[in-house]
Parts: C-alpha cells; structure tokens; sequence
C-alpha cells in the first residue's frame, strides 16, 4: 500500500503544476511570497515551519499541516518538539482542532515510516 506521505506529494506537485501553467501573475506571487516567507532570516527554518504549523492547525487547513509536518521533519524538528507545537495549537485553536491533530499525528506516523 501507498505511504500517505508519497500520495500527498504526488497530487500537490500535479495540482501545482496545473495552477502555475495558467501563468496567474497574482498565484504565482502568492507561491513565491510563501516559499520565500519560509526561508532562514531571523528566525531559522524550523522555527518558522514550526510557526507554519501552529497556524495551519488552528485554521485547520489538512494540506497545509501536512505540508508544514513534512518540512518540520526535514528542518529537524523532533517528534517532541512537533507534539508541542501541535499542543499549542489545539489550546489555541480549541477542542474543533482535536480532529486534524489526530489526522496530525496519523501524517506524522507516515513521515516516520517513511523514512525509516
């Protein structure tokens, strides 16, 4: 069976492609402003991904925690440090974030496997 985490890159890089070949000048600013947003500055890339995800949770976006999991992942951020994060959240955010910290950590599982 699939990894969750090869499916999910799979579609967003497709549906990505689709988006930016409509040559949209406004998305395509969008896409660049947010990828830049995420580079190293004053804060480093982890922390900032980290921040990603807070929010992400909190408006309870699926695509973007997974997408903000994976790059935590990859920026080194350690399943504690994620589980605290994902804490923070759900007290921001309240008790309607509880199913997309299950679909959390189910993703964050994946992340694990698949990189075993």
């Amino acid at each position: 069976m699939p990894n969750s985490v090869d499916g999910f890159n799979a579609y967003r890089s497709k549906m990505n492609e689709k988006l930016l070949a409509e040559n949209n000048k406004l998305i395509k600013r969008i896409f660049n402003l947010d990828t830049n947003a995420y580079m190293a500055g004053a804060l480093d890339v982890k922390t900032k991904e980290l921040l990603g995800l807070v929010a992400s949770a909190v408006l309870r976006c699926d695509d973007c925690v997974k997408y903000h999991l994976e790059h935590s992942k990859k920026a080194g951020a350690s399943k504690e440090e994620v589980m605290e994060t994902l804490g923070i959240a759900t007290l921001v955010g309240g008790t309607i974030v509880v199913p997309h910290l299950r679909r959390a950590y189910e993703f964050w599982e994946d992340l694990e496997e698949h990189d075993a």
